[in-house]
């Protein structure tokens, strides 16, 4: 049986920090340098050092996709957050419900 982790009790540094970390590994499966990947994305190999090592824990999420792309891992976003099928619960009297209000009390 495949464990799935629960991240919600991460902090968003932490977070950061074990997607360096798995960064890391996606880009030795690729077999490119720091070096490779920085020029790809168009970043400082500094800051691709301090991603896959931790130092850095925030990170844009424009940052994260140019590294994703540098290392050709860009479709396994659909992995993250694939696209939802639609919910019939959107959908009141054939008409589409843009958001959901609460009313006051």
């Amino acid at each position: 049986m495949l464990y799935m982790e629960d991240y919600s009790d991460y902090s968003a540094p932490e977070l950061v920090r074990m997607l360096g970390s798995r960064f890391k590994d996606y880009r030795l499966r690729a077999n490119m340098t720091q070096k490779e990947v920085a020029e790809m994305a168009g970043l400082s190999v500094l800051s691709v050092y301090r991603f896959e090592n931790g130092t850095v824990t925030n990170i844009s999420l424009s940052t994260f996709l140019l590294l994703m792309k540098a290392v050709g891992c860009i479709n396994d976003l659909n992995d993250l957050m694939p696209e939802q099928p639609e919910s019939p619960y959107l959908y009141k009297e054939s008409k589409k419900i843009q958001r959901v209000r609460h009313k006051r009390q």
